[in-house]
C-alpha cells in the first residue's frame, strides 16, 4: 500500500507556492503519492487520507494567513483523534520573522498529536513596504533546496515505514 503525503498551502504573492511545490516535486521521487493542495481547497478527508503532511502558510501580521487558518479550522475537529501519530513538516514565507506562525502552526499539530520530524524552514522575504508586501515573490535558489530537501526527506521517511 503506498503512503501518500499532503501538502498544504496557501499564497499570495507566489513565494509559499514555490517553497510548496519545492518540496511536493522532491517528494514524487521518493516513492510515495504526493497531494499537493491549496488550503482553501483541503478537506478533513483529505487530511485523513495522508499518512504525513507538510504545512506551507505565508506568515502575515505576525500569524498564519488566514486561508490555513480556515483549513485547520475546517478540518481541525474532523481530525482530531484520528491523526495521532503522522508526521509533519513546516514551511513559512515571511516578511521579517516567521517565528509566530512556526509557534501557532506548532501549537495546532499538538493538539491533533502530529509529530514534527524536521526543523520548520523560515524564508524570509525581507518584505517590509506594502509594495514589497504585495508584490510578487521569487524564492531563493538555496531556500528551494531547502523546502526540497524537506519533502525528500518525509517522502523517504514514509517510503521505509520510519513515520
Amino acid at each position: 500500500m503506498t503512503k501518500t503525503l499532503l501538502v498544504v498551502f496557501h499564497s499570495m504573492t507566489g513565494g509559499t507556492r514555490q517553497m510548496a511545490q519545492a518540496a511536493a516535486r522532491a517528494a514524487a521521487g521518493e516513492g510515495v503519492a504526493v497531494r499537493l493542495l491549496e488550503a482553501r481547497d483541503t478537506t478533513a478527508e483529505d487530511v485523513l487520507a495522508a499518512d504525513a503532511y507538510i504545512f506551507a502558510t505565508p506568515e502575515n501580521l505576525a500569524a498564519i494567513a488566514g486561508m490555513m487558518k480556515d483549513f485547520f479550522d475546517r478540518t481541525y475537529y474532523a481530525a482530531l483523534g484520528r491523526v495521532e501519530g503522522r508526521a509533519y513538516g513546516l514551511m513559512v514565507c515571511a516578511g521579517s520573522d516567521g517565528s509566530n506562525a512556526v509557534r501557532q502552526v506548532a501549537r495546532i499539530a499538538t493538539g491533533w498529536r502530529l509529530r514534527a520530524v524536521a526543523e520548520p524552514i523560515i524564508v524570509c522575504t525581507h518584505a517590509q513596504t506594502p509594495e514589497a508586501i504585495l508584490a510578487p515573490k521569487t524564492i531563493a535558489a538555496e531556500d528551494i533546496a531547502r523546502c526540497e530537501e524537506l519533502g525528500a526527506t518525509i517522502a523517504a521517511g514514509l517510503a521505509i515505514g520510519m513515520f
